[in-house]
């Protein structure tokens, strides 16, 4: 499984819009979630719309956090699209199946153990999250809470039994022309993200649309350690024939 984890504060305003940029992403077998962090009041109307639209767009979830809350709504992400996106998997599959039928049709033993089976490959199903933090100037105050957050999401991606990659980038890049660095490159050794952070320099612009087509074009080029794009594929027909 696949996913962006998107740490943003609200509105793009250089490049390409990045609900197109999501949509690509989609077609591209890859899930973009986004979380929009508030500190004070909130980022306005424009600002959560975008954030809502993008997650849309790249066939994920959206929510809105105070920055005393991020460490669990980033958990909470994960966990949710993680289920999401293996729930998806095993319907298209019993669609395949069953035809028009649903999970409701089947007898309720054969129900419980598609349960019982959707439940374990959500915990063992290996899974690569590109995390893309904005690093403009209006998230400078928001840093810590951010630091917060990806230190409990690692311990939550540790906790799984599946494998689980994880790759930093963050936007603006500090030098001229570039408007997405790349941090760390997918690993598995999670302890090393939470150095990154406080070397960020958090200025300037906001080019999410940008930002999001570079990691796109990250697994892309290769980027990826491998394929896992259709883990799912096949393993229910034991279990519904």
């Amino acid at each position: 499984m696949r996913q962006i984890l998107l740490i943003t504060d609200g509105c793009s305003n250089v490049g390409m819009s990045p609900v197109i940029a999501a949509a690509h992403a989609k077609s591209e077998g890859i899930t973009v979630n986004v979380i929009g962090v508030l500190d004070q009041g909130d980022i306005g109307e424009l600002g959560a719309a975008e954030i809502s639209e993008i997650a849309k767009a790249g066939g994920g979830l959206s929510r809105t956090a105070h920055t005393r809350q991020l460490s669990h709504t980033v958990q909470m992400m994960t966990r949710k699209t993680v289920v999401q996106s293996i729930q998806l998997a095993v319907q298209k599959e019993l669609k395949q199946v069953l035809g028009n039928e649903s999970i409701e049709a089947l007898p309720p033993e054969k129900r419980g153990e598609v349960v019982r089976v959707m439940d374990e490959l959500a915990e063992t199903s290996s899974l690569q999250v590109a995390l893309l933090i904005d690093a403009s100037s209006s998230m400078k105050p928001k840093l810590a809470a951010v630091e917060e957050a990806i230190r409990d999401l690692m311990l939550s991606l540790q906790a799984r039994q599946g494998r689980s990659e994880i790759a930093v980038f963050h936007f603006p890049a500090s030098r001229h022309g570039e408007d997405c660095v790349l941090d760390l490159g997918w690993t598995e050794c999670l302890n090393g993200v939470q150095s990154i952070l406080p070397k960020l320099y958090m200025s300037g612009t906001t080019p999410t649309g940008p930002a999001l087509m570079h990691v796109i074009a990250y697994w892309q080029q290769g980027g990826s350690s491998r394929s896992i794009r259709h883990e799912t594929d096949g393993m229910m027909g034991d279990y519904v024939v």
